[in-house]
């Protein structure tokens, strides 16, 4: 079967999608349900970020916007651990979700979800990777996600386990 993958930059303009779903997953379909609707097209879109424990589930959905509608990466960063000043390692687990969403113009659904359990450290290490990836460190590893090559961290994240449940999920749908 052929398949064709497009990107939204492949497509016309859409209209602005606000991001205001208190879940992951809500967004997720918010996104994938709009562009579905409007390209008449099998859409997948997702959400994702951090939620940390002792921050009972903070930044979570507001990940992008945790320390303001415009903060950068490291504006973020430095909130988390001002935030975190203090908290002792054992007090300090976090995970990264990534929702997944598949809809087709006819309506039907579906979402897969992949997460990656760690630790936030107190300073940032490592030079690969955005966001939260110098803070998120995985225990068993050593290592935060930042330290690790791309394609060991594909492997390990949230988004790569999100994507590889999804290519099972997609047969459903073509």
């Amino acid at each position: 079967m052929d398949v064709q993958i497009l990107s939204l930059r492949d497509l016309p303009p859409l209209p602005p999608i606000v991001e205001d779903g208190s879940t992951f997953r809500e967004n997720a379909f918010k996104k994938a349900r709009i562009v579905a609707h409007h390209t008449g097209r099998l859409t997948i879109a997702d959400d994702s970020g951090l939620e940390v424990d002792y921050l009972r589930g903070d930044p979570g959905v507001r990940s992008a916007r945790f320390a303001g509608d415009d903060a950068s990466d490291v504006d973020n960063n430095r909130k988390l651990l001002r935030c975190l000043k203090g908290v002792p390692s054992p007090q300090r687990g976090a995970v990264f979700r990534c929702v997944i969403a598949v809809v087709d113009p006819q309506g039907r659904e579906s979402s897969i979800e992949g997460t990656c359990r760690g630790v936030i450290g107190e300073k940032e290490r490592g030079s690969q990777g955005f966001g939260y990836d110098p803070l998120f460190i995985i225990p068993e590893l050593g290592k935060t996600l930042a330290e690790f090559p791309l394609e060991e961290k594909n492997r390990i994240s949230h988004r790569g386990k999100a994507l590889a449940a999804l290519k099972k999920e997609l047969i459903n749908f073509l």
